[in-house]
Formats: structure tokens, sequence, C-alpha cells
């Protein structure tokens, strides 16, 4: 008899250690997994940054001024409004700037230096009219040229001069916070990310003012009013299916829809924010009828027995309470929404836009436009900048998860 009961508890035995074996497979590959991701993000973080260091940086000329020379006649008085930047380029602001970089860098220095460095000196002085009247040590910006020899790229007769130039101190690379608040432009380094940011705000405003409401209560009235038939059974079918088309249908469908009606209006972020409407709304759609779904029926019953209408149910007991899931799959939708580009590409929303756009119906680009047309250019200070917008970028979802989570957060009830 003790042998049949040996036996079996000897085969119980090994099916135990058959199991703790499986489990603690099956937690290491998990680990494995989550420490594959951890790395391969951390190793894509570590790059975008790297690159990005340079991104935000830019090449500068290190050019002393001396205004109490005289050569520069302009009354102080002169840099307060709207015309003070063309009051100094009608005395000559320019050419004194040109004179002062000739006299420190030499011929060939000076040749090196931006046409338009003269517009960085007049708004130092705008700010501060003081500076009339002594020397001003003046940071201009170098050509393009320059910049790419600096670096090592670009053509090689420039090198030695800027290896000259950086020796003695002349040639530096200085933190560019004009990036944040230039456009676009034609060489790495005169762009800006100001335009495409700006763009992006208001396309998202636009998005979010129009999916979020229509979303919302399209899931209200199919969870809450609509009867059960088949008709209601194909909308669920179609919304399903609109969450899983890939992003470039609803380009052609604004391209054919929107711009057709409004055809003055494009590459406007009114006609992006459409467009990015109706991807998104059904992300909404979902998530709010999950969100509503999960609320207890008894809060219905409770709020019904006290005499509340089936609307005062709805909008003061049952939505309050699916917010927060609500919430969850607007974040899910927006983040997807703030990262596209091949819907704003077929509305036209490629286009070079050197001046950030002025209200929703201006001509504009995006973040992930920007980034697509930059990163298709062959000069190296490009590459840094499209990793620095990159950086940008996530810093501008982050800021709307992070929104969106408190608000999320602040509106949660627990029941």
């Amino acid at each position: 008899m003790s042998d049949p009961v040996q036996l079996r508890l000897a085969r119980i035995e090994a099916r135990l250690k058959s199991r703790y074996a499986a489990e603690r497979r099956f937690k290491a590959l998990g680990f494995a997994a989550v420490l594959f991701s951890a790395l391969v993000l951390a190793f894509l973080l570590v790059t975008m940054t790297a690159n990005a260091l340079g991104g935000f940086q830019r090449t500068e000329l290190k050019v002393p001024i001396d205004f109490s020379s005289g050569l520069l006649t302009v009354d102080p008085s002169q840099l307060q409004g709207p015309q003070a930047m063309q009051a100094l380029e009608g005395a000559g602001l320019k050419d004194v700037v040109a004179f002062a970089a000739a006299k420190q860098l030499g011929d060939a220095g000076a040749a090196q230096v931006q046409d338009n460095a003269w517009r960085a000196v007049a708004k130092a002085l705008i700010a501060d009219p003081s500076r009339l009247s002594g020397t001003f040590a003046a940071s201009l910006p170098a050509s393009d040229d320059l910049a790419a020899a600096a670096r090592g790229d670009g053509q090689e007769t420039l090198r030695p001069l800027a290896a000259k130039l950086r020796a003695e101190g002349k040639l530096v690379s200085a933190i560019d916070w004009g990036f944040l608040s230039r456009g676009d432009a034609t060489g790495p380094q005169d762009v800006g990310i100001w335009g495409a940011l700006k763009g992006s705000m208001l396309t998202m405003l636009v998005t979010l003012a129009l999916a979020f409401p229509i979303g919302v209560l399209a899931a209200v009235y199919l969870e809450e009013y609509a009867p059960k038939n088949r008709w209601t059974e194909i909308i669920e079918v179609s919304i399903n299916n609109l969450a899983a088309v890939p992003s470039i249908i609803f380009g052609l469908l604004g391209l054919a829809v929107f711009l057709a009606i409004f055809p003055n209006f494009r590459s406007a972020p009114l006609i992006g924010g459409m467009t990015l409407a109706l991807m998104t709304m059904p992300v909404i759609v979902i998530s709010g009828r999950n969100a509503i779904k999960a609320v207890p029926p008894s809060i219905r019953d409770a709020a019904l027995a006290v005499g509340a209408s089936r609307v005062q149910t709805v909008f003061h007991h049952v939505l309050p309470l699916a917010l927060p899931g609500i919430l969850t799959g607007t974040i899910i939708g927006m983040a997807r929404a703030l990262g596209e580009t091949a819907p704003l590409l077929m509305i036209g929303m490629r286009a070079f836009v050197a001046s950030p756009p002025e209200g929703f119906t201006s001509p504009a680009t995006v973040l992930p436009v920007q980034i697509f047309l930059w990163s298709d250019e062959i000069d190296r200070g490009f590459v840094e900048r499209t990793s620095a917008a990159i950086i940008v970028l996530l810093l501008f979802l982050l800021v709307m998860n992070g929104l969106a989570i408190y608000l999320r957060n602040r509106f949660e009830k627990r029941w």
C-alpha cells in the first residue's frame, strides 16, 4: 500500500516542481521583455537627446561694436514702437555691423556673417537703448557654410578659418533661444520651431473642440438612449471599423470634403483640426461607451428612485462618474492625432511657412510635418534641428498628457 502512495506523492511533487519552474520561466521572460523595452526606449531617448544638444545651439561670431564713435546716428526715442527696426535700418545699422565684423574678423571672416545678422543687434538695441552709448559685444549668427565647417562638414576651404576663429574665441556655439521663437527658414542657422509648435497648438484645439463633445454625446446616445436593433448594430460596427482605418484615408476625406467646402483655407489649422477630429472621434466614442457601461446600474436606479429624470440621471450622475474613463480615451486619441503626418500632408500642411500662423485660418504647418521636412534635408545642421524638434514634440505630448491625467484624477470618483 505504501508504494502506490509514495509513487503518487512523487508524481504530485514532480508536477509542482514543473509548475514552479514554468512560473519562474514566465516571470523571467516577462522581466526580460520589460527590460528590453526599457533599454530600447532609453537608447532612443539618449540618441535623440545627444543629437538634440547640437540642435538647440547655434554657431555665432563674437564681434564688439563701438557705438560711441558716432557711426550710428539714431535718436533713442526712435527705438520705441513698431517702427524701431525700420529706423535702425535707415540709420545704417547694417553697414555699422558689417564694418565692425570686418575690423574684428577680417574680410574672410566678415564674409561668413549672415546678411540678416544686423537684426539680432537691432533687437538688442531696442531692448536696451543704453547700448548706443558704449561698446556692445554682439553675437552674430555665422553663415551656414561656416557653421558646417565648424562641425567638420561642408567646404574644406573654410575649415582652417573656422579653426582659427574658434581658437581665438571668436567663433562659439551658444544656446539658441531663438530656436523656440522663430519660424521656418531655408538654412539650419535661422530655423525655428515656434511656427510649427503654434500650428500644432491651434490644430489640437480645433480637434479637441470638435471631437470631444461630439464623441461624448454620441457615446451617451448609443449607450443610454439608442434602441437595440439592427441599425444600432451597424452603427457600432462602423464606429469600431473607423477606429482602425489608416490615417491617410481621413486625409483623403479631408481633401475631398473640407477643402472642397473651404478651398481658401488650404493648410490652415482649421482644416487640419477638422480632419484629425474625424480620426479621433471613433476612439472617444468607443472609450466613452465603455466608461458609461462601467457605471453600476444601481447609480441609475437610485437617481430615478429619488425623482430624477432620465436626462438628469445621465448628465448629473452617470456622465460625471464615467468622465475619467472618457478622458483616458481622449488622451489616447489626442496623442495619436498629435503625431500624425499623413492626413495633414494630404490637405497641404507641408508647405514652407516662414511666419507663425496668426489664427485658425492662416497657412500653417505642424510639428510632425516640420520634422518630416527637416529630416529630408542633406545638411547635418538640419539633422540636429530635427532631433531638437522631436524633443520639443515629446515635451509637448508630455504636457498634454500630464494635463489630461491631472483632470482625470481630479474628476475621478470611487464607489
